[in-house]
């Protein structure tokens, strides 16, 4: 469970780039912010003001109220009437919600992945994964996270379909609270190797797609999965 008492991560201390491009400043707000939620920076049931999130971004307020609107149109943020947004709290009944579609999803892209990925897009899956193995000794958790979620996209872009990479990346971004807990849950046993698992499964899904083993390679996307949600169910209880 998440543990009330302890203090929420302030938007003006996180490593937020400020925007300087006039033209695409909310365009540059969103995608920033999207990326911190998907990442999990923010704590389940946090405030995010617009004043602060502007303060960071160092924009004026109305690209980050934009933003804060898109988000929530998402499923990503919870709107206050005041214009004010909350990170969503963590359920079980909403992370088992989540992980169902996501393993529907993620499979038939992982399979479409295998059939159409060429050999240079295999290769430069490869190369993260070993990014990914390589970043875990670093011990940072949000490098580690950000690794894994280029290694899983570089799979589901390699599908060659845009309609299955909207609907995972939305998916993505409902699990950020999760993400969240998982990091916390992480970093301190990151020593005891508990990652570890995560990374075999990895080197697997490369080696199921090199072979073209379609289905072989979306049962090891589901078991990815579904080995987190396991961990999550047992810290949401």
């Amino acid at each position: 469970m998440m543990d009330n008492n302890r203090t929420n991560p302030d938007p003006s201390d996180l490593e937020l780039e400020p925007v300087r491009t006039r033209m695409t400043v909310a365009d540059n707000v969103h995608a920033s912010l999207r990326q911190a939620l998907i990442l999990g920076k923010f704590d389940p049931g946090q405030l995010l003001t617009i004043s602060a999130l502007a303060k960071r971004f160092q924009t004026s307020q109305m690209p980050v109220r934009e933003t804060l609107r898109r988000l929530a149109a998402e499923g990503a943020l919870e709107m206050r009437s005041n214009g004010s947004a909350y990170v969503p709290q963590v359920t079980r009944e909403a992370l088992d919600d989540i992980c169902q579609a996501r393993v529907s999803v993620e499979r038939l892209a992982t399979k479409l992945a295998v059939e159409r990925s060429t050999e240079a897009e295999i290769d430069a899956l490869a190369r993260l994964e070993d990014e990914h193995a390589a970043i875990s000794g670093t011990k940072d958790i949000y490098d580690m996270l950000e690794k894994n979620r280029n290694f899983h996209f570089a799979i589901y872009r390699a599908a060659r379909s845009p309609v299955l990479l909207h609907v995972v990346s939305t998916l993505w971004l409902r699990y950020g609270p999760f993400m969240r807990m998982l990091s916390l849950h992480l970093a301190p046993r990151l020593e005891d190797g508990l990652h570890e698992p995560f990374l075999d499964g990895h080197h697997a899904i490369v080696e199921a797609i090199r072979g073209k083993q379609a289905e072989n390679a979306a049962d090891l996307m589901q078991k990815d999965i579904e080995r987190t949600q396991t961990l999550l169910q047992q810290l949401c209880d």
